[in-house]
């Protein structure tokens, strides 16, 4: 499908493509490039076998390369797109991984002046608990949604084409707005992991966190799972897509209010309705929605 795939960024999201497009064939050859203080990841990304071989020289990563996937937090995107510029090849096929698309949009914006028609920007819903290369699966997208986010001037051709490379690699493919795409991934992604860890940083502060997490049942480590996941990805994507969750905090913050209330009245009534339907809509969630 490819014969040079030039990976950017080769943590976890960046391992983990490169993996899965050997796994399924999709390129002849797979490449990284990264900064030389990165350079015991890249090697360990060679001795893993998860890339051919890696450049600190962008120009040489580059070099050949007819899909480019950018898979590096969102707060250096605007330097890696800076960072490629001299080398952009109108023929290739150049896509990214980030969580956040405005800001992404923006990023290539600041580098260009515009957004080239060959550029795709993309988001896949998956992650794990943990990170860096060595966490890299082949299968880490398999049945997970992968969404593009096409613009106005983007090639459809390379839309098309980046869709079928990610179903290949066992994603399910949708394609939305940049705007439409913050505003539901702040409120199903972002939001959960601010909660998350504003949670375990409460736990963690108090005197006697030592039994509170020895006595955390299940249902803690199940909703602090996602605690887990790299701090400099998530301050990076929440700064970045922070205009749409604000106003999300802000509601959680009255509907926490609001239950507040209902346990210093002793509203057992209002209180079972708001766990009732809570627990309702998230069944019909799991219905709708589940694999």
């Amino acid at each position: 499908m490819f014969k040079r795939l030039c990976v950017i960024g080769t943590g976890l999201i960046g391992g983990s493509i490169a993996r899965a497009a050997r796994e399924q064939g999709l390129c002849e050859e797979i490449v990284a490039f990264g900064r030389e203080k990165n350079l015991p990841n890249l090697q360990l990304a060679q001795e893993l076998g998860v890339i051919d071989r890696f450049y600190t020289d962008i120009g040489l990563a580059l070099h050949n390369a007819d899909l480019v996937i950018v898979a590096t937090p969102v707060g250096s995107m605007r330097s890696i797109f800076e960072a490629i510029k001299p080398y952009w090849h109108p023929e290739a096929l150049y896509s990214d991984a980030g969580s956040t698309k405005g800001s992404v949009v923006e990023a290539v914006e600041a580098a260009f002046g515009h957004v080239p028609s060959n550029f795709v920007p993309a988001h896949p819903i998956a992650g794990a608990e943990r990170s860096g290369v060595e966490a890299a699966q082949a299968d880490l997208f398999r049945n997970r949604r992968l969404i593009i986010t096409p613009l106005e001037n983007t090639d459809a051709a390379l839309v098309e084409k980046l869709s079928r490379f990610w179903q290949q690699i066992g994603s399910s493919v949708s394609l939305m707005s940049v705007e439409h795409h913050d505003t539901v991934l702040a409120a199903t992604s972002h939001l959960p992991h601010i909660l998350a860890f504003a949670l375990v940083g409460l736990l963690g502060r108090k005197d006697e966190q030592r039994e509170i997490f020895k006595y955390a049942a299940g249902g803690f480590k199940d909703f602090s799972r996602i605690a887990s996941s790299d701090p400099t990805m998530w301050q990076d994507i929440c700064l970045a897509n922070k205009h749409e969750i604000i106003p999300l905090i802000q509601q959680f913050k009255a509907e926490l209010s609001h239950i507040e209330q209902l346990l210093a009245d002793d509203n057992t009534r209002q209180l079972f309705d708001t766990f009732t339907y809570a627990r309702n809509a998230r069944q019909r969630f799991l219905e709708t929605f589940d694999d």
